[in-house]
């Protein structure tokens, strides 16, 4: 049985943050990682973004250097099976670890539809799916992203600018609709349109079969045939093993504000982490910022640190020659706010709650203004549209 300081079990973007936090407080302890990944921690969203559209970054770029400078052992391909939070120890299939301080960051699995995944069918998540996608496109093939969420439209854009006759199938009736207001999302979805995307708006792609060489896919009952398929419909939090260890979960691991776990010793932080945000309550956030952040966080305070976790994380997008950086909600059903430097170019979309308090705020092509957005998120009061016009210029 192996014996560690700190076990993380997950190999992602919060494995290496949490491993660089211990490291900041203990430079001593001993550090285990255990991935099922075939991968060492890497950026996850260079997947589906600049390793398609900056060709002086490859993949070799996207990897960290966790065991070189935290000195964390890394078992890859190893699935924890089991944890006995009594005992304090991991069970994996390859053999068992012993703790003194528990980290989960399991992130999620991505969701899927009735199609068998295979050579022509990828369910995107990990490194290995980039490559298969990246393998299969820029051969003239036809290749259909299912999901009109981030990932979905993230890999649609890839694909059309890497030669690859791409339709987006999505259950929105128009794209973006599910975030933007309506004369936004109608600019997003022409933009998708005009840069060669064909676009199959409200419509549920239910499943399919592989077919040869081809894939048919189900849509609404019809059938459409495609060369592969990609799906990016997002991820379920991986809670089955805090789950059968005892922990408090829903819709995620439940932590506090220094992400401690229902159980003494036991952390979570990442995609799978609940937590009380300072600002918008308590959520869990699928982002890269919320990933490093409270990772160093969650490993800092493992190490003994005394601070809770007060980051409230951004998130953000980057296709064609369109970008945005976001904080809260944003959801068209809330009263917004526009103001617009040039129209559904570049300016700020404010999403207001029924008390008038601001729930969200979407920044369109511009930079450094994040904390001026969380600041007004965390003001508790009836906001005008006086009150917001120019805030953020």
């Amino acid at each position: 049985m192996a014996e560690f300081r700190y076990v993380i079990i997950g190999g992602g973007m919060p494995a290496d943050s949490a491993a660089q936090g211990i490291r900041e407080i203990d430079e001593e302890g001993s550090i285990a990682i255990i991935s099922d990944d075939v991968d060492e921690p890497y950026t996850r969203p260079a997947l589906s973004k600049r390793l398609w559209t900056d060709e002086s970054f490859d993949e070799s770029d996207n990897y960290f250097d966790t065991a070189e400078a935290t000195g964390a052992r890394i078992s890859l391909r190893t699935e924890a099976t089991a944890v006995d939070v009594e005992a304090k120890s991991v069970r994996t299939t390859h053999g068992d670890f012993t703790y003194d301080k528990l980290l989960f960051v399991t992130g999620g699995r991505p969701k899927g539809i009735d199609l068998d995944e295979g050579e022509r069918v990828i369910c995107f998540r990990e490194f290995n799916d980039y490559r298969r996608l990246r393998d299969l496109s820029g051969q003239n093939l036809s290749i259909a992203v299912i999901g009109g969420g981030f990932i979905g439209t993230e890999l649609a854009a890839a694909l059309v600018q890497n030669k690859t006759r791409t339709t987006l199938i999505f259950d929105d009736d128009t794209l973006g609709g599910s975030i933007f207001p309506p004369d936004l999302a109608k600019q997003f979805h022409e933009l998708y349109r005009s840069h060669g995307v064909t676009l199959v708006p409200g419509t549920k792609a239910s499943g399919g079969h592989a077919d040869g060489d081809r894939v048919v896919l189900d849509c609404d009952g019809e059938s459409h045939e495609f060369d592969a398929v990609v799906v990016g419909l997002g991820i379920e939090p991986a809670t089955q093993l805090a789950e059968e260890a005892g922990l408090d979960t829903d819709d995620g691991i439940i932590v506090d504000q220094s992400l401690r776990t229902s159980k003494p010793d036991v952390f979570a932080a990442g995609d799978v982490a609940r937590y009380p945000d300072r600002i918008l309550g308590r959520q869990r956030v699928e982002h890269v910022d919320n990933a490093t952040q409270m990772g160093r966080a969650v490993g800092r305070i493992m190490a003994g640190a005394d601070e809770p976790y007060t980051h409230t994380p951004y998130f953000y997008t980057n296709v064609f020659d369109f970008g945005y950086q976001a904080v809260g909600e944003l959801d068209p059903a809330l009263r917004t706010v526009e103001d617009w430097k040039k129209p559904h170019t570049d300016g700020v979309v404010y999403y207001l709650g029924e008390d008038g308090r601001v729930r969200g705020v979407l920044m369109v092509n511009m930079e450094d203004r994040l904390d001026d957005a969380r600041e007004i998120l965390a003001e508790d009061w009836d906001h005008t549209p006086g009150d917001l016009v120019t805030r953020i210029s």
